[in-house]
């Protein structure tokens, strides 16, 4: 959960009250700004998810120490991870409605939260995460409630409220 979790759900809880003395049942709303807000926070993890470059040209030295260049004709291109991120269907909860942000390449969770660098056993270094889902998340979350405010505008405007 991101930092400001318990103010942007009381937020949300609020502007949800409104809309119910407005409407009575809000669950429509409810599911369209849910899936305003995940989309507008998946779109964020795309965007921030580094694509592999892979050179056209490779150089390596051998066991023997011999120095091998060749360049390939097909590069490969990389974005795996990018196209992973993906949403799940709306499900009913007993706290309302929910909808999960994930990634499926078997690396992820090593690219968003860092991982060791270890040679013969030995750790030589760490590399830090990137916090996609992080960021993301937060990204959400102030959809969420600009949402909610536009959601609360439209219907006010609509009943003369």
């Amino acid at each position: 959960m991101g930092k400001n979790y318990y103010s942007n759900k009381a937020a949300i809880d609020r502007y949800r009250k409104e809309l119910e003395k407005l409407l009575g049942d809000v669950s429509e709303v409810d599911k369209k700004v849910l899936n305003k807000a995940v989309n507008i926070g998946l779109a964020e993890a795309k965007r921030l998810t580094p694509v592999g470059v892979y050179p056209k040209e490779v150089n390596f030295t051998t066991k023997d120490g011999e120095n091998v260049s060749f360049r390939i004709t097909r590069a490969k291109v990389g974005g795996h991870m990018r196209r992973s991120w993906s949403t799940s269907r709306i499900k009913k909860s007993a706290d309302g409605i929910t909808k999960e942000l994930f990634n499926t390449a078997e690396y992820a969770p090593y690219v968003n939260y860092g991982h060791r660098i270890v040679i013969r056993g030995i750790t030589k270094g760490f590399v830090p995460g990137k916090h996609i889902l992080e960021r993301a998340i937060n990204k959400t979350e102030k959809a969420m409630i600009s949402e909610f405010k536009k959601a609360i505008k439209e219907v006010k405007d609509k009943y003369d409220c």
